[in-house]
C-alpha cells in the first residue's frame, strides 16, 4: 500500500509505503530524504513525531494517513 500526501513546501509529494507481506515499511519527505523502519509501529511513531497536519495542502489528509496507518486499509 502507498500513500501520498502533499506538502506545502515541495513539488514532490511525500510517500508512505507500507507492504507488511514483504516487511518493508518506509517514506519519502518533501526534500526527497527517506526513512525505514522495522515495523508499522515505527513507522507512526515517526510520522507522529516529525510530521504535523500543517505540513500539508489538505491537513485532513495526514490525519486519513494516520487512522488508515493505524486501521483497516480496506476503508481507503
Amino acid at each position: 500500500m502507498e500513500y501520498v500526501i502533499k506538502a506545502k513546501d515541495s513539488a514532490i509529494p511525500c510517500l508512505v509505503t507500507i507492504d507488511e507481506d514483504n516487511g518493508r515499511y518506509m517514506l519519502r519527505n518533501a526534500d526527497t530524504s527517506g526513512e525505514v523502519f522495522q515495523n508499522k509501529e515505527q513507522l507512526i511513531q515517526w510520522i507522529e513525531t516529525q510530521w504535523y497536519p500543517k505540513f500539508f495542502e489538505d491537513e485532513e489528509a495526514y490525519s486519513d494517513l494516520l487512522a488508515m496507518i493505524k486501521g483497516n486499509f480496506d476503508d481507503f
